[in-house]
């Protein structure tokens, strides 16, 4: 009789979690799989990393943005934020410039050369995402959004709620 297994007693006392049927895991390796295709585009052409191009996208879609404001916007942690603004205020694709009427926050905004960047790789990202889409019907394009949207709402609100 040889000995009893210890990893059988751990599975057996103890909740197992299915990695690949968990949604957050499964969510990311989708959105880390598309995001690769994309960064592909902008990285070649650009040398950009993803934070780079959500930080241009951002201030593309909000310009006067402060670091902070992109932060929330993207949900990426604000040293990556800062990063990301540090390498592209060095390579000339954003400015940044104190606010108006607040001389201790600095907004930012693309330069004529991030304008470029964007202009340039904006419509091969929406190509991506339409041929991405294609394979879903216009019904399921539309229940797609509704979940997203209400797993987003609902489903953060009754995370938080504990």
């Amino acid at each position: 009789m040889s000995p009893p297994d210890p990893s059988s007693s751990i599975r057996a006392s103890h909740a197992l979690l299915d990695l690949e049927q968990f949604l957050p895991y499964r969510l990311s390796v989708l959105s880390n799989r598309v995001s690769g295709n994309i960064a592909k585009l902008y990285g070649d052409r650009y040398g950009l990393a993803i934070p780079e191009w959500r930080v241009i996208t951002i201030l593309a879609l909000y310009p006067g943005s402060s670091a902070s404001e992109v932060s929330d916007r993207t949900a990426m942690d604000k040293v990556a934020v800062s990063r990301a603004v540090a390498r592209l205020l060095e390579r000339g694709f954003i400015r940044r410039e104190t606010h108006g009427d607040d001389r201790r926050r600095s907004v930012l905004a693309l330069s004529a050369a991030g304008f470029e960047v964007y202009e340039t790789i904006a419509p091969l990202v929406i190509e991506i995402t339409r041929k991405l889409m294609s394979v879903l019907s216009e019904e399921e394009e539309q229940m797609l959004e509704t979940l997203i949207l209400r797993l987003a709402g609902e489903g953060l609100q009754k995370m938080d709620e504990g």
